[in-house]
């Protein structure tokens, strides 16, 4: 069994935005496909920061309580949401997941470009399968951490 890392089992297929969007254009996007969040990326494809549902209540209050003086999504996008290399690993990427509350991490790559996503789901998913694959004795440990980094290891 090698490492699981999330390369292997990240979502590649995204809505993604840009920060020229209309915020409120970007609020029904998350709506219309059912997503609680979206990567902003620029034309080339790098990642410049995340529009959330949280961002989304921001616009809510500001539009009630002020003026809205610019309306585009790079106003409102949070840069400093955390992201993710292709080669983190399956558990740290689970207590990334479990001491913040961060419902989905960007994969990036050195240079910036956006590769995919991991969602809390995703995650789950990709331990429940390791799980699942693994042989019967290693099952009974109980220890995800014990599945994914035996590398073959011969059973005795």
């Amino acid at each position: 069994m090698y490492a699981v890392s999330a390369s292997d089992f990240m979502t590649k297929r995204l809505i993604t935005l840009r920060t020229d969007v209309d915020v409120l254009d970007a609020v029904r996007t998350l709506l219309k496909h059912n997503i609680s969040g979206a990567p902003v990326v620029d034309r080339c494809g790098k990642y410049l920061g995340v529009f959330s549902e949280k961002c989304s209540m921001q616009v809510l209050l500001d539009a009630a309580y002020e003026q809205m003086p610019t309306t585009d999504v790079g106003s409102f996008m949070d840069t400093e949401a955390q992201t993710i290399a292709p080669e983190t690993q399956l558990l740290s990427i689970a207590q990334v997941f479990l001491l913040t509350g961060y419902r989905r991490l960007p994969v990036v790559d050195d240079e910036g470009y956006l590769l995919g996503q991991v969602s809390r789901r995703d995650v789950i998913r990709a331990a429940m399968k390791t799980m699942d694959t693994a042989p019967l004795k290693e099952r009974n440990l109980l220890y995800l951490s014990a599945i994914v980094s035996r590398e073959d290891a011969p059973m005795v």
